[in-house]
């Protein structure tokens, strides 16, 4: 039975379309896709028709991209898995290719950096003492600080993902019952209790400094000039911090996150309240703490192991 032709580049559009409009995704996730399939459409061709496609040419496109690190192959590939098995659905005739393919792309465990406890109290200390300077009130250097240890302090309080931070609105922040409503990765909704009197006291500093008129809509974190502050500032503004503080550790807004968690998991939290906490979709994924917890573990080994009994 003929077909009509579906060249890739027209598939791809259709495609997007598709994800933003009857799937509803992100930008974010739409653009991962755009980018990683035109990828593809470079190497193929943008002519080829989708029904052409074949399993010797999608192990051509394997071989271009095995120069990216794993993560970045696996994400490509799913990205044109995902066209791919909507083509499968929208035309009977269509059989997705990738379905005749048996690839394992087995990434290698990279442990996160964790920082200590101490490491945490050194970096609020600094921010800390650095606010009360005097003379220094009422300056955009002294609203910067205070903004700087509402944003460390929500950062290690809720193990809040640096774009999840970035995109806070007023409505997210219910100061009065001390929750943050975080929305996640496809656009899933999470709620965290700020239970910490300290990181509550920050971000009403910061609310009583901000200056600018309430609006529930407007961004919570701005920068100088009243923008919601980039995910590149926070970066910056962590970078600097650790460049300050002595520490030499490299340390992101992620690390937090994994100090987060890590910490929690050394308290004897159950992996499945910290899943709950971080928005991952899956268990496997918060996992990965368990590898980094070598101090409960040792803890566990000296005090716990039978052997201290022999």
């Amino acid at each position: 039975m003929e077909h009509e032709i579906k060249e890739i580049r027209v598939a791809i559009s259709e495609f997007l379309w598709h994800c933003r409009f009857e799937k509803s995704l992100n930008e974010k996730t739409i653009t991962a896709y755009a980018t990683d399939l035109k990828q593809f459409s470079a190497h193929v061709g943008e002519t080829l028709d989708l029904f052409e496609l074949s399993k010797i040419t999608l192990k051509t496109y394997l071989q271009h991209i095995s120069c990216f690190q794993h993560k970045t192959i696996r994400r490509k590939l799913a990205s044109l898995r995902a066209m791919l098995n909507y083509f499968e659905c929208e035309y009977d005739a269509y059989i997705n290719p990738m379905r005749k393919m048996q690839i394992k792309i087995k990434e290698p465990i990279r442990l996160p950096t964790v920082m200590t406890i101490d490491e945490v109290r050194t970096i609020l200390s600094y921010l800390y003492r650095k606010s009360l300077l005097t003379g220094r009130q009422g300056t955009s250097s002294y609203r910067a600080d205070i903004r700087n240890i509402a944003v460390v302090e929500l950062l290690f309080a809720s193990g809040i993902r640096v774009s999840e931070l970035c995109s806070l609105c007023n409505k997210d922040i219910d100061m009065a019952n001390g929750i943050v409503r975080i929305i996640g990765k496809g656009n899933k909704e999470r709620l965290i209790n700020i239970c910490q009197p300290e990181t509550l006291l920050a971000l009403k500093h910061w609310v009583d400094l901000r200056g600018e008129g309430f609006n529930l809509e407007a961004p919570f974190f701005t920068n100088r000039l009243y923008h919601a502050l980039s995910t590149q500032s926070v970066r910056q503004i962590i970078r600097r911090i650790i460049m300050e503080t002595g520490i030499e550790k490299h340390v992101t807004p992620h690390t937090f996150r994994h100090t987060f968690a890590t910490l929690l998991l050394e308290e004897d939290v159950d992996i499945k309240y910290i899943q709950s906490l971080l928005g991952h979709s899956s268990i496997t994924i918060t996992q990965i703490y368990t590898h980094v917890n070598t101090h409960k573990q040792r803890e566990i080994l000296q005090n716990k192991h039978p052997r201290r009994l022999i």
